[in-house]
């Protein structure tokens, strides 16, 4: 199963480091693969070095892509993470 949205970084600083690292827990939890596109770059959201690579700024519009048997569940904490609700991780 395959479940895909969009989502503005709204971050001031965009996808830096403590929220990449945030993001990385979050996906780690699903057996679900994540990946995160962003312009014509990719990245798995499992590596914290790919996510950081995408050079993704505030504003930016990002998919956010899950592909498994859980990727509904993976989907929703992803985007939870990318729109500052870190409290529940």
């Amino acid at each position: 199963m395959v479940s895909q949205a969009v989502i503005t970084i709204t971050d001031p600083v965009g996808l830096h480091a403590r929220p990449a690292a945030v993001l990385v827990q979050a996906a780690g939890r699903y057996k679900s693969k994540v990946r995160l596109e962003f312009g014509n770059k990719q990245a798995d959201a499992r590596s914290i070095v790919q996510l950081l690579g995408l050079g993704v700024r505030q504003g930016s519009s990002v998919t956010v892509v899950a592909e498994g048997t859980d990727s509904e569940e993976a989907l929703a904490a992803v985007l939870s993470v990318l729109a500052g609700e870190k409290s529940q991780f």
